[in-house]
């Protein structure tokens, strides 16, 4: 399993991002605008923390997360719903 290191990811988003990819739990707004792929909305929704770890927080998502768990509002529709995009 992947995991974050602490200075790279708040637990908050660190728990949640290792949920939805293993359990396929939905996330928060923030979290879900990530996956979605919509950074104006992410960072919008971010707060103070999530904010100042962004880009970690997509690089992840970019390097460890299944391609058919995010990147459009689609795929997080479909692997939420345990199917996969097409």
């Amino acid at each position: 399993m992947t995991t974050f290191s602490a200075t790279e990811c708040p637990p908050e988003a660190k728990e949640s991002l290792l949920d939805y990819w293993h359990n396929r739990t939905p996330t928060g707004d923030f979290l879900r605008a990530v996956l979605e792929n919509n950074l104006r909305d992410a960072f919008g929704r971010a707060d103070d923390t999530n904010r100042r770890h962004l880009g970690e927080i997509v690089n992840w998502c970019h390097w460890e997360l299944p391609s058919p768990a995010w990147g459009s509002p689609e795929k997080v529709r479909a692997w939420l719903a345990k199917e996969e995009a097409v």
